[in-house]
């Protein structure tokens, strides 16, 4: 531990997938550690399931109440702590709640925000996305798999579909496997825009379960299973967000604004 009283505390949902963490969760918390030489860095996951699946593989990840435990038992004063979390839903409310119960332990506690929380957030994941995947081909369309919650803030997934279109890209689409836009929502779209091609692509930080099992994997209820049923030409990238050197960009600023906020 470095003398310093200053800490980042990085929390994620988790992943039980190892190829996909080394990639993604562990490529944040590795630019963090670079770019803030002068902080102790702490890591943290909010999946509990995925904590106790992972343990009994032999790697141990601590929950945000541990995580809090050890950072004031090593005399941690200022902390800040940035989730790597794409929207301010239940997951992020519950590791609010969980950091703030320590409050009355530290002097000063500072919250980075998720990946989209403003209007800025959103079109500059747009531009990082599409410098990567470039011009489409014609009658070629982009889908990206959200999660999707029950949580209001699902309603950014509408509009980042939106703003795609707004931003000149009429050929991409935004959907969730668990809330709105849904599948159902997505193939009346695609019909309409008489697309022959398509793209999938994780809009989750990692490419775990969903995107390897709900999004591209042979089982019938699968996108890409329901997609070819439908007649598509489907192929799929299993590239979480977190793989996206602009993604990880994007925390390293809400960390930034946190600490100049605070």
């Amino acid at each position: 531990m470095l003398n310093s009283k200053e800490a980042i505390l990085v929390v994620s949902f988790g992943t039980s997938h190892e190829d996909t963490r080394k990639k993604t969760i562990d490529a944040i918390v590795n630019e963090v550690r670079i770019a803030h030489p002068e902080c102790s860095i702490y890591e943290a996951w909010t999946s509990g399931m995925i904590i106790r699946k992972v343990g009994k593989a032999g790697y141990h990840m601590m929950t945000v109440s541990e995580a809090m435990e050890q950072i004031v038992k090593d005399g941690v004063t200022r902390l800040t702590v940035q989730p790597t979390h794409v929207i301010n839903g239940i997951e992020n409310d519950q590791m609010k709640k969980d950091v703030m119960a320590f409050q009355e332990q530290l002097e000063e506690i500072r919250f980075g925000t998720p990946l989209l929380t403003c209007e800025q957030d959103s079109f500059y994941v747009i531009d990082t996305l599409m410098e990567e995947f470039g011009p489409l081909e014609e009658k070629t369309a982009l889908v990206f798999m959200g999660h999707g919650t029950t949580h209001y803030a699902n309603t950014i997934y509408a509009a980042l579909d939106y703003q795609f279109k707004d931003k000149g890209y009429p050929n991409v689409f935004v959907g969730t496997v668990e809330a709105y836009p849904s599948m159902e929502t997505l193939q009346k779209h695609l019909k309409e825009g008489g697309y022959e091609k398509l793209i999938l692509a994780p809009f989750m930080i990692v490419a775990g379960d969903h995107a390897k099992n709900d999004m591209a994997s042979d089982d019938k209820e699968s996108w890409r299973s329901q997609l070819e049923g439908a007649g598509y030409e489907v192929s799929c990238l299993l590239k979480g967000l977190g793989e996206y050197k602009g993604v990880r960009r994007l925390f390293l600023k809400h960390i930034d604004q946190a600490e100049k906020e605070g």
